[in-house]
């Protein structure tokens, strides 16, 4: 269990270096390099420093994300089968940038879309926070959480059911699967930050975490403050999650599975599950972004739909292994 932590770095950091060197414009390791850190070649540091580079460091920010967040939801929540987007942020995030999409803001402005789904990140907090209640528990949460999503998911399809443009419904449809293709640095300078402060405020909640796997009642007694928990267990996915999804588009499973993966090698302690599930999920992200290249490399392979035909199985196993057990 110790080695757990240095191993998943090191995989992480195996896996950021391949997402830099393989692509389709077929350039050497040599050539990679000196492009990347002597910026020698002048189409090679372009595709070294403007295409492989944001989209590696956003395949690993996004899948830290998503894996620590899906952790922290699960240890608050006591629910093995929580994830990120149960509070309703990913879905409220998407249909800010399905609006973005749907009026014009994104073609007109560059960031418009990434900026617009932050926004519906930071709506759907204040949505949460104002139906569950200052003291709200978990119940209410979960409660909040699936009104919103099926909200957002309501107006989402309500948009594209009565989108005049087809290009504009086929741009949402396709945002809406997921990619990392054709980022640049300015969507890195945009999202990174809300990301790593979302990760900040998520670290910081081990130790309540801990105290929870007792129940509520005992963790108070602790001296772990509920509300204050719960309020930064919200507001920390909705600034890292939020981001995510601007720049990524609807991603699924990553915070579901990952932490299912890596909990008995961590003793299921939150604590110690929180950064070995953002380093899982870089890991996983990383690799699904890989193999988008490697397996349909001309006929553009979407993120959400690789991590979903990997994740959904595994859901149905999860769920079959409960039966088993209750039975």
């Amino acid at each position: 269990m110790k080695l757990i932590l240095p191993l998943l770095a090191l995989l992480v950091a195996l896996l950021f270096a391949a997402s830099l060197l393989i692509g389709p414009a077929g350039l050497g390791l040599g050539e990679s390099l000196r492009a990347l850190f002597r910026g020698e070649g002048e189409a090679m540091v372009l595709v070294m420093r403007e295409i492989r580079l944001p989209r590696a460091i956003l395949g690993l920010m996004a899948g830290a994300v998503l894996g620590l967040s899906g952790a922290a939801m699960q240890g608050y929540l006591r629910n093995p089968l929580a994830e990120p987007g149960l509070i309703g942020v990913s879905s409220s995030a998407a249909l800010g940038a399905v609006l973005a999409l749907q009026t014009g803001l994104a073609a007109t402005l560059p960031l418009a879309l990434p900026l617009a789904a932050l926004a519906g990140a930071g709506a759907s907090v204040l949505l949460v926070l104002v139906m569950a209640g200052p003291r709200g528990g978990a119940l209410a949460l979960i409660l909040a959480g699936i009104a919103l999503s099926a909200l957002s998911g309501a107006v989402t399809s309500l948009v594209l059911n009565l989108s005049p443009n087809p290009f504009a419904a086929m741009e949402i449809v396709h945002w809406m699967m997921g990619s990392l293709a054709d980022r640049s640095m300015s969507h890195v300078w945009l999202a990174v930050p809300f990301m790593v402060a979302g990760m900040a405020a998520l670290l910081t909640l081990g130790r309540g975490l801990d105290a929870l796997t007792l129940g509520e009642d005992a963790a108070q007694s602790m001296g772990v403050n509920l509300p204050r928990l719960r309020l930064v267990l919200i507001l920390g996915t909705a600034a890292s999650v939020g981001a995510a999804v601007a720049v990524a588009g609807a991603v699924g499973f990553v915070g579901l599975v990952v932490p299912h993966l890596l909990r008995p090698l961590v003793g299921a302690r939150p604590s110690r599950l929180l950064p070995a599930a953002a380093l899982g999920g870089a890991a996983m992200l990383l690799a699904a972004d890989i193999a988008t290249r490697l397996i349909a490399p001309d006929r553009d392979l979407k993120l959400g739909v690789l991590t979903a035909l990997v994740g959904a199985p595994f859901f149905l196993h999860l769920i079959w292994r409960m039966r088993r057990v209750e039975a």
